[in-house]
């Protein structure tokens, strides 16, 4: 099950306690899950009780009393605590979770986590004349896109070397009205810096201004082209180019993805990570995060969010990776194809993370 599964079975089951006459409310269009907070448990957690209990006329932890038995009985949750409040946190069956997770990405592909349709939002984002800001904007409207909103990027000024060498573009230069106010204002790069980001190329370069978080200063040296693990940018692009080499090498060997538990193989044995699961629950909680990392950054005009989230993706990734194909006279089995899976799906979600931010995604590296 994945989070958006997740969410419409939660508004399942208010609907249900509605329909019981348990509940007396209007049943919202959206519930948030999101994994739990301190003091929570299992694998996500919802508030949904706490925003129904005014409308309800009842506390929260009422709301939730009522609805946890509508939960509990759905396939794929297998038990649901209250904590708190009247949070609800809810347990999932792992494997048939990760299995459904894999299937709903590679079926979106690197649009996994895309709102389905325009959601009728109009958003004006408006900037000083600074490379990072302009640069900032560009990407919080890609983002704001992806989530259904209908957005224009105007700037106080602009360069068109910034267009050349980044990719950088807005929808209008030039002062605004006085009732548009600047709205995206990072830490500016240091006049005597720009030309350093510059000389970093289009990738590299939006990378360097877009991974700090706003109120940092960016760094703008060539640490960002180096081909190390020091490089975060090199991480995410290498695990990237690892996944799709690994669907090529699969279909030399004669065998394509099927998503499906992940068991252990001999390569498990022979790269020492013996049972497995070293590394796949970190990874598919990791990609289960993706469409709530991208809401955000885009609500927050946040880019850098998803720079890191990539990151993650990436770390979690790579061990994963090592124990893709068979190794020595090991025949491709059920296993093998449902690691093929989760690695298509790695490499869908970090494709499609980095175009959200104009940056490459290279096949090889």
């Amino acid at each position: 099950m994945t989070p958006v599964e997740l969410s419409r079975t939660v508004l399942h089951a208010v609907r249900r306690a509605v329909d019981a006459g348990e509940l007396s409310v209007a049943v919202p269009t959206r519930a948030v899950v999101a994994p739990p907070g301190p003091g929570g448990c299992g694998d996500y957690a919802t508030s949904i009780a706490l925003q129904l209990a005014r409308p309800a006329g009842q506390t929260p932890f009422r709301v939730a009393e009522v609805l946890r038995p509508y939960l509990v009985g759905t396939d794929g949750i297998t038990d649901v605590v209250l904590t708190g409040p009247g949070f609800l946190n809810i347990s999932l069956d792992r494997a048939a979770a990760g299995v459904g997770l894999v299937r709903e990405i590679l079926r979106r592909g690197d649009r996994y986590g895309y709102a389905d349709r325009p959601d009728g939002r109009v958003v004006q984002l408006h900037c000083p004349h600074d490379l990072r800001a302009v640069l900032v904007a560009e990407a919080s409207a890609r983002l704001l896109r992806s989530q259904g909103a209908l957005v224009r990027v105007t700037a106080e000024g602009f360069e068109d070397v910034w267009t050349s060498v980044l990719g950088v573009t807005v929808d209008a230069v030039g002062h605004a009205p006085a009732e548009l106010l600047v709205n995206v204002r990072p830490v500016p790069v240091p006049a005597s810096e720009a030309a350093d980001v510059m000389s970093l190329g289009r990738d590299a370069g939006r990378w360097a201004l877009l991974h700090p978080a706003p109120h940092d200063r960016p760094r703008t040296g060539d640490e960002h082209l180096v081909q190390r693990e020091s490089n975060p940018l090199f991480r995410v692009r290498y695990a990237h180019a690892r996944a799709r080499a690994a669907t090529r090498n699969a279909a030399d060997l004669g065998f394509t993805a099927e998503p499906g538990p992940v068991a252990v193989t001999g390569s498990d044995i022979s790269t020492g990570t013996g049972t497995g699961t070293g590394s796949e629950p970190a990874l598919l909680a990791a990609l289960a995060d993706h469409p709530r990392v991208l809401a955000a950054a885009a609500e927050h005009r946040a880019p850098d969010r998803l720079a890191r989230h990539l990151v993650a993706v990436a770390d979690a990734a790579l061990p994963f990776l090592l124990t893709v194909l068979p190794r020595g006279g090991e025949k491709p089995s059920a296993a093998h194809r449902a690691r093929l899976a989760l690695a298509e799906a790695v490499g869908a979600v970090l494709a499609g993370g980095l175009d959200l931010l104009g940056i490459d995604a290279p096949d090889h590296l």
